[in-house]
């Protein structure tokens, strides 16, 4: 079984977020960058595979250099070999149709994507991934097992959960519950060091047209102020209520 991991570059989310250029443009200064935790779940489900089944695990990046750091982290927990297509992630559909040609050449039988990137939360890759590679889909993947060609996934619905039968080729968008957060690994030296040696493949990207873009940044606005009151002065609350907030 061949796996292709798709790895999102995206800030810590204890990073000071700033905007430039008239809030147009994401400032990177001071910026600290991760794997996206979405893609780790899958990455920790692909690392199980690989040690159980014998599977082979690479790990793709859209992104230019910056995101190599983030792609040996990925090697260093153990994915076999690295490949970041040289574009910038302009929107979602220049990401699908990078990757879907990754796959292509790649003859993966399963591709796991994050079902979002917590910088952008899209949401749009993983499906147009599925379709532009003529794969099977399932979304917001909580479980996934794989016996021989036949695979059984559970993913999140409204109210509950759903399992369902489906067969290789396949895209799942994974999220939190692929695997415990107790199970997501931490590099060891030894896995630092191999990473080092597995290969990082550089691939030019194919031709593709953004079809979005993004037209202004805007922070939350602040937290207003908070006034507290006295538990037994339930009068003054039912006044604030009424005559501040005028919610009753």
């Amino acid at each position: 079984m061949k796996i292709l991991v798709c790895i999102s570059h995206v800030p810590d989310t204890t990073s000071k977020i700033n905007f430039t250029e008239g809030d147009t443009k994401f400032d990177t200064n001071g910026v600290q960058f991760v794997i996206n935790p979405n893609d780790e779940f899958g990455l920790t489900r692909a690392m199980w595979f690989k040690e159980k089944q014998g599977a082979t695990v690479d790990v793709v990046n859209v992104g230019g250099p910056e995101t190599e750091p983030t792609l040996r982290k990925a090697l260093a927990i153990g994915a076999d070999s690295a490949i970041r297509v040289n574009t910038e992630p302009t929107d979602g559909f220049v990401v699908a149709k990078q990757l879907a040609k990754v796959v292509q050449d790649g003859g993966y039988d399963l591709v796991i994507a994050g079902r979002e990137s917590i910088d952008y939360n899209g949401g749009m890759v993983p499906g147009m991934l599925a379709r532009l590679s003529n794969a099977n889909f399932v979304n917001t993947c909580i479980g996934l097992e794989v016996e021989g060609t036949a695979v059984t996934a559970v993913r999140e619905i409204d109210g509950g959960k759903e399992t369902v039968s489906t067969s290789f080729p396949l895209v799942i968008g994974g999220q939190k519950g692929l695997v415990e957060e107790s199970d997501l690994r931490i590099p060891n030296m030894r896995g630092i060091m191999m990473a080092r040696k597995k290969p990082l493949t550089v691939l030019e990207p194919v031709e593709a047209s953004a079809e979005t873009a993004s037209v202004k940044f805007e922070k939350p606005a602040p937290k207003g102020a908070v006034t507290l009151i006295d538990p037994d002065n339930v009068e003054e609350l039912v006044n604030l209520l009424h005559n501040e907030a005028k919610v009753i």
